[in-house]
Formats: C-alpha cells, structure tokens, sequence
C-alpha cells in the first residue's frame, strides 16, 4: 500500500491531512514529536477503516529522518506523498529573539524541510511519481515585525521548495507550496483570539480556514494533472484583507 508521510501531523492542520489522505487511499504515516499524541491519533484513524500509523522523529536530525523513509518504504511500501508540515510561529522582537532560538526556528521550519525534501529526490524519481508539498505562511514573502526568525525559515523554505520543484518537476515529482495567508480555526487560534477577549465561535462564519478545508487544498495538488501542476498556492477565507 502506498504511503503518504505527514511530517508535523499535529492537532491542526497536519492532522486533517493524515485524515484527508487516509480517506483518499493512502497509508497516512502520522509523524509528531509526542510519539503517545501520534499513536493516538493514528488509532482513531484505524478505527474509522483508514489505515494509518503513529511515528516519532526530530525532523531536525538527518540519520532520523532517514530512518523514517527506510521504515516506511519496509513497512508500508512506496512513498506517494510527503507533506512537511513542522513548522515554529514565534514572535519576538529582535532584542528578545535568542541565537539560540532563531536557530531552533530555522531547524524547524526550513532545515527539517530540505531534509525531507532530500529523502524524496533519493526515492521518488525511483518509482516515477510522488508529490511533495510544503506547508508556509504569509512570512514566506512578507516579514512583519517580531517575526525575523519565523520569516527567515520560511523565506528559506520557499526556495528550497522552488529548488526542489525545478530539480524533480521533469522527474515526474510534484512539489508544491501551500501559503495559509490567514487564521485557521484551531485550539492555538482560539487561545490567541481568547487572550484579546475574542471568541472565535462568535465571528462570521468562514472568517477563519478550517484545517479540513485546507487539507482538500492539498488532496487536490497531489492529484493534479502534470500538465497543469500549480507549485505556489496561496489560501485564505473570502473576507480576509490581504
């Protein structure tokens, strides 16, 4: 059974992409930091006919991440999708932004990327199809301030996943950049909105994206047609102000 690997499948959007692909098919490999928060979601997967299993890795670490690959494609059998997902939002002025910490953001968010990114150029141009599509946001292109090592990774990622595209696009690989240009209705944003007394139930409806909406944005990239393959794809609600 082909598998769809969903690096940084957590509570929001990563794991309504391990339920989007699942559904669609493919083994879904939930990959997380918490290794019971993983297995625990790949259950419930399970007990709803899909086939899915809970992983951890510290996509920061290249033998782990390589260890994950080979055990997938023991495990399971060819990769179809790879989605990178891990990601670190940290705001911080400059003054308060640690070396310490601008390097652990950039390791998340665009290191871990270029590594998985590696792990599908060694293996999927072997089976002659694959998509890799990365999840960015809006300070991939636009740094806004406290965000210097956020965007800094995300500018990064973005040419990586520009680089990789131009490298495996005539390899029959699809590789994609998913912008969320916007809230997403999860429990993170309902904590930020609560902590200005807003309660994100009592705005309009579709002011925020749902992660099950967005999920069916990245069904939908991984099963383009190559003639018409879209590499950056920018998402937000239809009252957002960009």
């Amino acid at each position: 059974m082909s598998a769809a690997i969903i690096l940084g499948a957590g509570d929001g959007i990563g794991g309504a992409l391990g339920e989007r692909f699942a559904r669609g098919g493919l083994h879904a490999i939930l990959v997380r930091r918490d290794l019971e928060k993983a297995q625990e979601a790949a259950e419930k997967l399970v007990s709803r006919g899909y086939q899915a299993t809970g992983l951890s890795i510290d996509v920061r670490e290249p033998e782990q991440m390589t260890s994950l690959f080979d055990q997938v494609e023991t495990d399971t059998g060819p990769i179809d999708a790879c989605l990178y997902n891990a990601g670190a939002n940290v705001q911080k002025d400059l003054v308060d932004t640690s070396p310490k910490l601008f390097r652990q953001v950039w390791e998340l968010a665009c290191f871990g990327g270029f590594l998985a990114a590696q792990e599908c150029a060694m293996r999927m141009p072997k089976q002659g199809k694959g998509s890799l599509l990365f999840t960015s946001a809006t300070s991939s292109f636009r740094a806004g301030k406290g965000f210097a090592a956020f965007a800094s990774a995300k500018f990064g990622l973005r040419a990586v996943a520009q680089a990789a595209a131009r490298e495996l696009g005539p390899q029959n690989i699809h590789v994609g950049h998913v912008i969320i240009d916007c809230g997403v209705y999860t429990e993170a944003i309902r904590k930020r909105f609560k902590a200005r007394d807003i309660d994100i139930d009592t705005l309009p409806e579709d002011t925020l994206a749902s992660t099950e909406s967005i999920a069916e944005a990245y069904w939908y990239l991984h099963n383009q047609p190559r003639d018409a393959w879209t590499h950056e794809l920018d998402l937000r609600p239809f009252a957002e102000t960009w």
